[in-house]
């Protein structure tokens, strides 16, 4: 019997020692920025650099895409990688930099979420720590641009993270300074070195604080977890809403012009192709560089990747919600030979897609740049689908 209790009590201690040693998990921050002259970026790293003063904290700085290709950017600004829209929902939390554009965030950082219709639908960052920091040039508008960068992560239903009064004990009053309630901001056409050691040391302490209330709800269930019924989870997936709730109208299946099927099915998989008819006639015809403006092109291909929807739905039954994944999506655009912007026209295509289909329109994708193609489209896309 003592042998027993012995050896019973060895396995509880050695069941607590090995409790004791696992390691909670880091917390992961990520510092998102749009960023011209550099003030941004100075600020994100202060911004960084109080994130990780937090225990087991990781920060991470990144940068969104540039909407203009021939924007000059620093050198430090350009070697950061770039982020993807998809990509929030792996973070703890979340910093967001830009410079004020009018009283509000810049175009840049704008464009960046206006693909975030897709997370949105999904509550992927409900319940997701964030803070926002600017940099001004005059100074003005700087709260304002702050606060409409709030009604954006509200809408994604984030937890805001304000500065109020931090970092005020250590403020240089001699000279002006960004600081303001809601967020860091550096006047960054001001007199002195802008962002000044002041505008800095409020920016690490927004970072500390942000990653404390990561911390604090990372290890509790999100709000979307909370809410969501099996029920409500399965509504959240339907096609069929969110074609309604985004005004979206697939159009007749086009129909084939010579010896061929508009689609094919082997082994689960559904083959499509079509190019940009609309209404009987290819929309905006003609080649990219040329003739057609890139938007003219853009327009042509959400309007090719409706095409492809409408004839996997036929292929489906009618039933969308049938679809298991978008496998690949190829784009062919008929370009002058030194067209380099493909990829930026089949956004177009793949954002539709994910918004369609959400997790499931995640898909692998190539771009071709072309002489010609049929019937003098500007864009044919060739797609692949796995169906139940």
């Amino acid at each position: 019997m003592k042998k027993q209790l012995l050896a019973l009590l060895t396995v509880i201690f050695i069941g607590f020692g090995a409790n004791a040693q696992v390691k909670t998990p880091e917390t992961t921050v990520l510092v998102l920025i749009h960023s011209q002259s550099g003030g941004t970026y100075k600020m994100a790293k202060a911004m960084a650099e109080g994130i990780q003063e937090y225990p087991n904290t990781k920060a991470t700085i990144k940068r969104v895409a540039s909407i203009n290709p021939k924007e000059k950017l620093t050198a430090e600004v350009e070697k950061l990688p770039v982020a993807t829209i998809e990509e929030l929902a792996n973070y703890d939390g979340i910093a967001f930099g830009s410079p004020v554009h009018f009283a509000n965030i810049s175009a840049d950082m704008n464009y960046f979420f206006s693909k975030s219709i897709p997370i949105w639908t999904l509550r992927a960052l409900e319940g997701k720590p964030a803070t926002v920091f600017m940099s001004a040039g005059s100074g003005a508008g700087k709260e304002a641009a702050i606060l409409s960068f709030w009604n954006i992560l509200a809408s994604h239903g984030m937890v805001i993270v304000p500065t109020g009064i931090m970092g005020s004990a250590t403020l240089d009053k001699t000279v002006p300074q960004g600081n303001t309630p809601f967020g860091a901001t550096s006047l960054a056409g001001s007199t002195g070195t802008r962002p000044s050691a002041s505008e800095l040391n409020l920016a690490k302490e927004q970072g500390k604080a942000l990653a404390r209330v990561a911390l604090g709800l990372k290890n509790t269930e999100s709000a979307k977890m909370l809410k969501l019924t099996p029920a409500e989870t399965k509504v959240g997936f339907d096609v069929n809403k969110v074609l309604k709730d985004n005004n979206i109208v697939i159009p007749e299946a086009p129909m084939p012009v010579g010896n061929y099927v508009p689609f094919t099915i082997s082994n689960n998989k559904v083959y499509i192709n079509q190019v940009a008819l609309k209404d009987g006639k290819i929309l905006n015809p003609g080649k990219v560089g040329a003739t057609v403006t890139d938007e003219q092109a853009k327009e042509a291909t959400y309007q090719t990747m409706l095409n492809v929807i409408a004839v996997l739905k036929v292929a489906c039954g009618g039933d969308l919600n049938k679809v298991k994944q978008c496998v690949q999506l190829t784009g062919y655009f008929n370009t002058t030979p030194e067209y380099t912007q493909h990829a930026g026209l089949m956004n177009s295509a793949s954002n539709l897609t994910a918004l369609v289909f959400g997790e499931k329109g995640k898909h692998a994708r190539a771009t071709v740049g072309a002489v010609s193609l049929p019937v003098n489209s500007a864009v044919e896309i060739q797609a692949i689908f796995e169906i139940e």
